[in-house]
């Protein structure tokens, strides 16, 4: 039995394979909601996009409106009162205006309040082997500012998806407290093949922390391929529970916070680090070779 208030708790990780109608989407997490709820879980994580994934911008502004008019907000505060969980959505489209959209990440707390919104902070903007390409910031407006979150049991760090490569969002969550983070994602499977274990657990290792990562998987409406592999890491790096497909799921792991504190004591590293210099050299025969 979990004891939210003394730092334990249940946290579940849905995996999903989000299309290109919202309310499609908000019917399947209904259910997985119920379900994780069901198995006791305090804090339930949804993908990256759990509202729709739509590669044209055009379709995706036709099905989207702003934060007061999400439907995806809408139900998961709903889900999250009824339930009486902690209810993070991994990110869904918030319409900005001007033809641009938010990647945004929210929170609903057991009372269905808003307890935190995040923008996605680094946009993916990349092009891949065999012709994959993908330009974020023509669609979405990247956030400015990492967010962390008090919560009963836990201080828990926000991110999404390509956030996981850049180490430094993570580490100042982790100095400002946070032992539990976070990288719901929709990973291509180019993307998840090569890199998805690796980094989720090299970002708990470096922080001493917890890593949730709740994942979408498979072949979507909109052409896209995501790995799935939705992932639940303790600080030491180890893998508490994994979808080990990319099949629509939920996962499951008890989680006690003060696990966290014990890693970062036995490897005090946040507390170790120091500013540093960057003195740049070159040789004066590699400079005449180079001239």
């Amino acid at each position: 039995m979990t004891d939210p208030a003394k730092g334990a708790f249940k946290a579940a990780a849905i995996q999903m394979r989000s299309g290109t109608d919202p309310e499609r989407n908000i019917a399947v997490l209904r259910d997985m909601v119920r379900q994780a709820a069901d198995r006791g879980a305090d804090y339930v994580q949804t993908p990256e996009m759990t509202g729709v994934l739509a590669r044209s911008r055009k379709d995706l502004l036709s099905v989207i409106g702003d934060q007061a008019t999400c439907p995806v907000a809408a139900a998961a505060s709903e889900l999250a009162a009824h339930h009486q969980i902690y209810l993070h959505i991994g990110s869904t489209a918030i319409a900005l205006g001007e033809g641009k959209v938010a990647n945004r990440a929210f929170l609903f707390a057991p009372d269905g309040d808003l307890v935190a919104a995040y923008d996605k902070i680094h946009m993916f903007d990349v092009d891949l082997d065999n012709g994959e390409s993908w330009r974020e910031s023509n669609t979405y407006r990247p956030g400015e500012s990492a967010v962390t979150a008090e919560l009963p049991f836990a201080k828990l760090g926000l991110a999404i998806c390509y956030d996981l490569r850049f180490p430094e969002l993570f580490r100042r969550e982790a100095v400002d407290g946070a032992s539990v983070l976070s990288a719901p994602a929709a990973f291509t499977r180019q993307t998840g093949e090569a890199h998805w274990h690796v980094l989720i657990r090299a970002r708990a290792i470096e922080n001493g922390a917890f890593m949730i990562a709740a994942a979408q998987g498979g072949k979507h409406e909109d052409g896209r391929e995501t790995y799935g592999h939705s992932l639940i890491v303790d600080p030491w790096g180890r893998i508490l529970a994994e979808a080990d497909h990319d099949e629509p799921g939920l996962i499951v792991a008890e989680i006690d916070s003060a696990k966290s504190a014990e890693a970062r004591g036995k490897i005090p590293n946040l507390n170790n680090s120091r500013p540093f210099d960057l003195t740049a050299t070159a040789h004066a025969s590699a400079l005449s070779v180079m001239a």
